[in-house]
């Protein structure tokens, strides 16, 4: 995409990081492990509480938020700001059944161009290996 000047817009539109794995556990299993208190700090952050929808956020590490979905054994979404001032994102949680085990996926929406993709990737996929290792 160009804008009227020819200059590229790529890298100032907002993108998507993205990471699934599939866990050996059950789908409730995996459910109640997300609503542990190390599932929820896996993805939210040190002190990080999930709630019900509307109910907001707050970890150690200066991250917050509010919770926007909660539908057990589907789906937890909420907005993450990664520090004051920080724009909105939104990290979408979903777990399903697949084969044996559960496929957990982690979709981390409008991360604008200036943060580091790579990191944030790597958080997501250290949130799972966090969440199943309990």
């Amino acid at each position: 995409m160009t804008n009227a000047g020819g200059e590229t817009l790529g890298k100032y539109q907002d993108t998507t990081v993205a990471v699934s794995q599939v866990v050996s556990t059950s789908l409730k299993d995996t459910w109640k492990l997300l609503n542990t208190r190390e599932g929820n700090e896996a993805l939210l952050g040190k002190g990080g509480v999930i709630g019900d929808k509307g109910d907001s956020w707050r970890s150690e590490e200066g991250t917050f938020g509010v919770i926007r979905s909660y539908h057990p054994l589907e789906q937890i979404r909420f907005y993450w700001y990664a520090a004051e001032g920080a724009p909105k994102t939104v990290v979408d949680v979903l777990i399903a059944p697949e084969g044996e085990g559960t496929r957990i996926s982690i979709n981390h929406e409008r991360v604008p161009w200036y943060f580091d993709t790579a990191k944030l990737q790597a958080r997501w996929q250290e949130a799972i290996a966090a969440i199943v290792a309990q």
